[in-house]
């Protein structure tokens, strides 16, 4: 932990104390259908990886993945895998920002605040999300006590209580729905272990988009205001003007905004690739896929009342959702043009990722890797 004089700029034990103390109880289930499914999970998720890999034909280097193990947790286990992954990716950055404080007259005293402020309200917004992911790719990935992780790579995280309150809410099939949710999160798992070069490069992007970040507290005050007053009595935001930032944009740097703009493209491939990956192997091994997609679809557009679409939008998840969207329409725009293994160029090296304009614009993409 990243500390001088013992104070911490986030009190990472407080943070999962709180988030685990606020998060919402899952679905109530007997202890044997419990077991039962995180059994089918586990069932799923070693299914799933033999299908993607056959529809992608993206093969990790290495015969197994035994590096990237699949974890079937609840709530607060998924809260404490997140805190262990921010603490690992924020470090270098924390680190900075604890030696410019901690030179400050008075630094010590409001770094022990600060920590314990900072920690609190990184549980409450885990607490939020806690209860709505259904799996995660940890590309970064500390191993702990009771969650282990590998030297090197991630791991596959399956929230069973969310899970399980989402097949309930749409009334689909569970058996169905788990499959489907595993050949989303597998088809993240693949990504990673068949292109070995992809983890580094995004790791090195967050780092350059943290390092962008302006450590004058004055500056980022300032940067506070203008986001605060852009929010208050706004109009309705356009979906992609300036209003329809979220809270997070608008505290960026301008050279933040361009690595972001970078980030962007990545996930929204990543994503789309996900969904697309998802639906075609979904008719072939989910029965219901059809009914599932479509009570999905609407469940995430449409989110879960006035405040949930409120944090949403103030958290940057509405964001997230145009990533699936848009990176979807992209994957599925090249492969109808130049095939599987022509879209699998794009795997090739960074230079081979899509921008953020050919991800509005495939043939783009099509032009410069393939010379069409």
């Amino acid at each position: 932990m990243t500390s001088i004089g013992g104070a911490e700029m986030v009190d990472w034990n407080l943070a999962v104390a709180t988030a685990t103390r606020l998060v919402r109880p899952g679905p109530e289930v007997s202890r044997h259908e419990a077991r039962a499914v995180v059994a089918e999970l586990r069932r799923h998720a070693k299914t799933s990886e033999r299908h993607v890999r056959e529809y992608t034909r993206m093969v990790p280097e290495n015969a197994t993945v035994q590096d990237t193990p699949v974890l079937v947790v609840d709530r607060a286990g998924w809260v404490k895998a997140n805190v262990a992954g921010f603490r690992e990716l924020l470090g270098p950055l924390l680190g900075k920002m604890q030696e410019r404080r901690g030179s400050a007259p008075g630094g010590a005293v409001l770094g022990a605040v600060g920590g314990k402020v900072t920690g609190v309200e990184l549980g409450m917004l885990l607490s939020f999300l806690a209860s709505r992911v259904l799996g995660q790719y940890e590309t970064f990935a500390p191993a702990a006590l009771d969650l282990p992780g590998p030297a090197t790579g991630g791991r596959l995280l399956l929230v069973a209580p969310n899970i399980v309150h989402v097949e309930r809410e749409l009334g689909v099939d569970p058996h169905d729905f788990r499959l489907w949710v595993c050949l989303h999160e597998e088809t993240h798992r693949t990504q990673f272990t068949a292109v070995p070069w992809l983890r580094d490069h995004l790791e090195g992007e967050i780092q350059t988009f943290l390092g962008a970040t302006e450590m004058d507290p004055m500056n980022v005050l300032e940067r506070l205001r203008e986001a605060a007053q852009s929010f208050a009595g706004a109009r309705p935001a356009d979906e992609h003007g300036e209003d329809g930032r979220s809270l997070v944009e608008l505290v960026q740097t301008p050279e933040q905004r361009e690595v972001l703009g970078r980030l962007t493209a990545v996930m929204s491939l990543l994503e789309g690739h996900a969904d697309f990956v998802m639906d075609g192997v979904g008719p072939g091994v989910v029965p219901s896929v059809a009914e599932i997609r479509e009570k999905f679809q609407q469940r995430r557009a449409s989110g879960a009342g006035r405040l949930d679409a409120a944090l949403r939008k103030l958290l940057g998840l509405d964001a997230k959702l145009r990533q699936y969207r848009d990176g979807e329409r992209f994957v599925r725009a090249v492969v109808g043009e130049v095939g599987m293994d022509g879209f699998n160029r794009v795997w090739t090296s960074p230079n081979t990722l899509p921008t953020k304009s050919e991800i509005a614009k495939p043939s783009d993409w099509v032009a410069r890797v393939h010379g069409k």
